[in-house]
C-alpha cells in the first residue's frame, strides 16, 4: 500500500490543505484549552494524510515519557493504557522516543516484524494497526512532542508522504506553541483573579476583625466573628490554656490539659497546625499561636473536621490571631496602666501613719475603692518552682488576684509595693452576682490564697495577714510585712499566717516603736554587732543560725557551709563579747529574745 495523494486534483488539494490549517490556527489563538487543539491536531492530520488512527505525545512534567495528550480514532482503553501500562519512556527505543530524541520522523512498516516494538505489540493489535509513523513537532529548535499516524495493515511509508506529514507536524507545532502560551496566560490570568479575589476577600476579612476590635467588642465578639467566616466554633485560650472566649459548641473542644499536652514541644509556631495526641484520643483540632513579640500569649482552637481548611479560612484565622494580638496588647497596656495607679495610691497611702487624707480617697474612689471603710491587711511572697522567673511569677500571681478582686464590691486594692503583692480588703467587700470571681467561701484570704496557687502551679505562697481594721494603714502594712518577713524566715511558708500565730513575737511586732526595740536588743547584742562592723565578720548570722539550727554546731556548720570548729569559735568569741554563757538556758532565753527583738527592729 502506498501513501499517494490520491485522485484529488492538486488545486483541490491546496485549498483542503489551507482550510484545515487554517482551522487549526485559528483554534489555536482562540479561547480554546490545549486538549482541544491537540485532538484537532490529530485529527487534520487524520483527515489530510488518510490515517486510520492519529495521536499527539508530548513529555510529562518530568520529561521520562511520553503520554497520548490528543488522539483521533484511538480507543480510550487504548490511551490510558498505553500512558498508564504500557508507558513510552523517553529512553526506551520505541518509534515515538527515536523521533523526539532525533528530531526527525521515524517509521515502522509493520509492528509485528519490529523486535524493538515487542512491548506494545499486543495493545497494537487490539486497537488493529500494523504501521505506524512518528514526527516531530518542532518549533524554535525545540522539539515539543511527537506527532503519531497508524494505519490498519501493513504501509510503505514514501519520501513524499514523510514530507508531507513533516509539513503539517510544522504547522501544528508552531499551532502547539501558540495554544501552550495561551494557556499559560489562561492559566496565570486565572492565579491572578484568584489572587485578587483572595487579597480583596483577606482585606475583608481584616477589616471585619479589626471593626470588632475598635468597636471594643473583646475577645468574645472576635470568636464569634471568626466562627462566622471559617463555619467552625472557635475557642481562644491563653498561654497557660485558660479559655478566654468561645464561640459555637463548646463540646467539640478538649479540655485544658489536652490543649497543654498537644502543644508542649513548642507547636504553634506556624500560623496554623495540627494538634495532636495520644492514640486513644479522637480529638482533631487546629492552633493558631497568637504572639506578642516573641512571646505566645494565646492560641485559636477550631476543629479540624473532615473538610480541609481552606486558603481563605486559614487567612482569616491569621488575621483573626492579630486581631487577637491587638486585643490583648490593649488590655495588658490597660492593666500596666492600672496596676501603676493603684501602686501609686498605694505607696502614698501607706508613706502615711494617720487616717489617708481627702484627695487620698477622691484618688481612690475614681479607682473604685472605698478607703473610708474598714480593711484587713494582707502582703503575699512568692517562691515559683524550679525553672520559672520570679518577676514573671510575681506578673501572673498579681494579673490574677486583681482579676478576682475586681469581682468583688467595694473593690479590693491591689498592688505591687516593696517587692511584695499587697492587698487592702474591705471587710464588707462581697462578691458580685454576675460575675465569675464569686465563690462560695468569700473569706478575704481564702480568695487570696487560692488566686495565688491557681497562679503559680508548683510554686510557694505565703501571705502575712493583719486584721485589726482600725490601725492606719501605714502601721497595717508595717505589721503584716513583718508577719510575712518573719515566716518566711522562720520556713513557715506556702501557709497564711497571722500575728497570733507568731506567739510573742506578733506583740512584739505591734509595737510601734522600732528605737526602743533596737535599744533592747543592743544591751546585750551590740558588741556582736559593732565587732562585725570593725571587722567585717559574720558573728551576728553564725549565732542566728545557731539559734535557728536549735543549737546544733553540725547543723549550723553545713548551713553556713563551713567547718565545725570554725562555729566554736565563733561562738566563744560571741560569749566573750556579750559575756554570756550559751550552754546556760537563760542566756539562751536572754540572747533569742535580744536576736528576735533586733530583726523586728530591722523590718519596722
Amino acid at each position: 500500500m502506498s501513501d499517494d495523494p490520491g485522485p484529488l486534483r492538486p488545486g483541490r488539494e491546496l485549498l483542503t490543505w489551507l482550510d484545515a490549517l487554517g482551522v487549526l490556527s485559528t483554534a489555536a489563538t482562540a479561547d480554546t484549552n490545549l486538549r482541544q487543539v491537540l485532538d484537532l491536531v490529530a485529527q487534520t492530520a487524520r483527515t489530510l494524510l488518510g490515517f486510520d488512527f492519529c495521536g499527539v505525545l508530548v513529555p510529562d512534567e518530568h520529561r521520562r515519557r511520553l503520554l497520548i495528550a490528543g488522539f483521533s480514532g484511538l480507543s480510550e482503553d487504548y490511551v490510558d493504557r498505553v500512558n498508564s501500562d504500557r508507558p513510552i519512556q523517553l529512553d526506551s527505543t520505541s518509534p515515538s522516543s527515536r523521533a523526539f530524541h532525533t528530531g526527525t520522523a521515524v517509521a515502522v512498516r509493520d509492528v509485528t516484524a519490529e523486535p524493538q516494538f515487542a512491548q506494545w505489540a499486543g495493545i497494537a493489535r487490539e486497537q488493529g494497526y500494523r504501521a505506524v509513523i512518528a514526527v516531530p513537532l518542532v518549533a524554535h529548535n525545540e522539539v515539543l512532542g511527537t506527532l503519531n499516524g497508524y494505519y490498519g495493515p501493513v504501509h510503505t511509508f514514501t519520501q513524499h508522504g514523510i514530507q508531507r506529514m513533516t509539513l503539517l507536524a510544522n504547522h501544528a507545532a508552531i499551532a502547539l506553541t501558540s495554544a501552550s502560551r495561551l494557556d499559560e496566560l489562561r492559566t496565570l490570568n486565572a492565579s491572578l483573579r484568584e489572587q485578587r479575589d483572595a487579597l480583596r476577600r483577606s482585606e475583608q476579612i481584616h477589616q471585619r476583625l479589626l471593626g470588632v476590635t475598635l468597636r471594643s467588642g473583646g475577645l468574645d465578639g472576635i470568636a464569634a466573628t471568626l466562627r462566622e467566616l471559617i463555619g467552625r466554633p472557635v475557642l481562644i485560650d491563653d498561654a497557660r490554656h485558660n479559655v478566654l472566649a468561645l464561640a459555637g459548641d463548646g463540646s467539640q473542644f478538649p479540655d485544658s490539659a489536652w490543649r497543654t499536652a498537644s502543644v508542649q514541644d513548642g507547636a504553634g509556631s506556624s500560623p496554623v497546625l495540627a494538634g495532636d495526641a495520644d492514640d486513644s484520643s479522637h480529638w482533631r483540632m487546629y492552633a493558631s499561636a497568637v504572639r506578642l513579640g516573641t512571646e505566645i500569649v494565646a492560641r485559636i482552637w477550631f476543629p479540624a473536621n473532615d473538610v480541609p481548611i481552606g486558603p481563605i479560612d486559614a487567612r482569616a484565622v491569621e488575621h483573626g490571631s492579630l486581631v487577637v494580638a491587638l486585643e490583648l496588647l490593649r488590655d495588658r497596656t490597660a492593666a500596666e496602666v492600672e496596676h501603676r495607679l493603684r501602686g501609686e495610691l498605694l505607696a502614698d497611702l501607706l508613706s502615711s501613719r494617720t487616717a489617708p487624707g481627702e484627695e487620698i480617697l477622691l484618688r481612690a474612689a475614681r479607682l473604685g475603692h472605698d478607703l473610708a471603710s474598714p480593711h484587713v491587711t494582707m502582703v503575699a511572697a512568692v517562691a515559683p518552682a524550679a525553672g520559672q522567673g520570679e518577676s514573671l511569677a510575681y506578673e501572673r500571681a498579681l494579673a490574677q488576684v486583681a482579676r478576682i478582686a475586681a469581682g468583688f464590691r467595694p473593690r479590693p486594692l491591689v498592688a505591687m509595693h516593696r517587692g511584695h503583692i499587697v492587698i487592702l480588703w474591705p471587710t464588707t467587700a462581697a462578691p458580685v452576682e454576675s460575675s465569675s470571681a464569686a465563690t462560695p467561701d468569700p473569706s478575704p484570704t481564702a480568695v487570696v490564697m487560692r488566686a495565688l496557687e491557681q497562679s503559680l502551679p508548683g510554686g510557694t505562697v505565703t501571705v502575712g495577714v493583719w486584721s485589726a481594721t482600725s490601725a492606719p494603714y501605714g502601721d497595717s502594712y508595717r505589721i503584716a510585712n513583718g508577719i510575712l518577713q518573719i515566716a518566711v524566715r522562720s520556713g513557715r511558708t506556702h501557709s497564711v499566717v497571722t500575728v497570733d500565730d507568731l506567739g510573742i513575737v506578733g506583740l512584739l511586732l505591734q509595737i510601734d516603736d522600732s528605737a526602743k526595740l533596737d535599744e533592747f536588743a543592743r544591751r546585750t547584742l551590740g558588741p556582736v554587732v559593732d565587732y562585725d562592723t570593725a571587722h567585717r565578720t559574720r558573728l551576728l548570722t553564725t549565732l542566728r543560725t545557731y539559734l535557728d539550727c536549735r543549737r546544733d554546731r553540725n547543723a549550723t556548720a553545713a548551713e553556713l557551709v563551713i567547718h565545725p570548729n570554725t562555729v566554736a569559735q565563733r561562738l566563744r568569741r560571741i560569749e566573750k563579747l556579750c559575756h554570756e554563757d550559751l550552754d546556760d538556758p537563760a542566756a539562751i532565753v536572754r540572747v533569742t529574745a535580744a536576736m528576735t527583738v533586733y530583726d523586728l527592729a530591722r523590718l519596722m
